[in-house]
């Protein structure tokens, strides 16, 4: 019975040991990322982490891309959306995990007309877990509901209220309106415009931002590689002037993020895996061109100090 007892005694011993080494290796993760940042750190504000993606790409070796880029923090977003935790319960301090309302290849198209997303979205939020909604596509040509006819988008707005967390929207419309109705109808919610606008131009965007101050632009996906007919920059990395302009007239709400989905060309496929974390350090080369081509310390807001105020990190 003695030895029964101290054989159960030291399992527990043991496993306890094993608990804690494990959380702090988890802390000593992500304090030794953070103390050991240089001027090149950069906050990601749009990322992916999707069941394509998790057999080429485990939660472990995307926080190793991270870390070989400089990416001091990272919004993820989950398809289905609690493999966004699987990124945040390895790096806790690192990562701010949205609830994705996408589960199936067409949700993006069918999210607006399914309520039962409601109480699922305040669950999500409730449980503390999650630090944002989104990403939410409204996608002209017909797929979007009417600007006053989307109970869920409505919702999803109010519930960001409630809970004081973001929303992302990324709209594809040739004109600024529908974004305009959605923000000018709900000036207590922080929205988070994905892609800028997308294919709109500096003016239409300018527009939105000089309306809506609580809107931020993010410039994930705008590189050489998508949205290949509406760049910011030329084709040395040059920005172009009126989207300097811009930034510099914002330096507060732009924020850039790399938007870890390739090929572009292959969303979600059963055939191709998504290697989009293999491609984060093309992304963010990228991006640091044109950084640097602002004055040092708006280009610190724009890749860093913009997102760690509006995640509160």
């Amino acid at each position: 019975m003695f030895i029964l007892k101290l054989t159960t005694t030291l399992a527990l011993v043991f496993i306890v040991f094993l608990f804690d080494n494990n959380q702090l290796a988890a802390s000593e993760k992500d304090t030794q990322s953070v103390n050991t940042l240089d001027k090149q750190a950069v906050f990601d504000m749009h990322t992916h982490y999707k069941w394509s993606q998790a057999n080429v790409t485990s939660p472990e070796q995307a926080l190793a891309f991270m870390d070989a880029e400089a990416v001091s923090h990272a919004v993820v977003i989950g398809k289905p959306t609690e493999f966004a935790l699987k990124l945040k319960r390895l790096a806790p301090k690192r990562i701010v995990a949205f609830y994705g309302p996408y589960r199936d290849s067409l949700d993006w198209l069918l999210w607006q007309r399914n309520e039962a997303l409601i109480p699922k979205v305040e669950a999500a939020l409730a449980s503390g877990e999650y630090q944002g909604i989104g990403e939410l596509h409204i996608i002209g040509g017909g797929f979007a509901r009417r600007k006053d006819d989307s109970v869920v988008l409505k919702a999803f707005l109010e519930l960001a209220v409630k809970y004081d967390v973001p929303v992302m929207i990324h709209t594809e419309f040739s004109k600024p309106s529908y974004m305009l109705a959605i923000c000018e109808a709900h000036r207590k919610s922080k929205i988070i415009w994905a892609h800028a606008g997308a294919i709109l131009q500096p003016a239409d965007v300018d527009l939105v931002m000089s309306k809506c101050p609580n809107v931020w632009s993010g410039m994930a996906a705008r590189d050489p590689w998508r949205y290949v007919d509406n760049q910011h920059t030329d084709e040395n990395g040059k920005l172009f002037p009126e989207w300097k302009a811009l930034m510099l007239k914002y330096p507060n709400r732009f924020m850039v993020g790399s938007d870890t989905v390739w090929p572009v060309d292959e969303l979600d496929s059963w055939h191709t895996a998504d290697t989009g974390w293999q491609e984060l350090g093309r992304f963010w080369t990228f991006h640091r061109r044109w950084l640097a081509q602002l004055p040092d310390h708006i280009s610190l807001k724009i890749k860093r100090e913009n997102a760690m105020k509006l995640f509160k990190m």
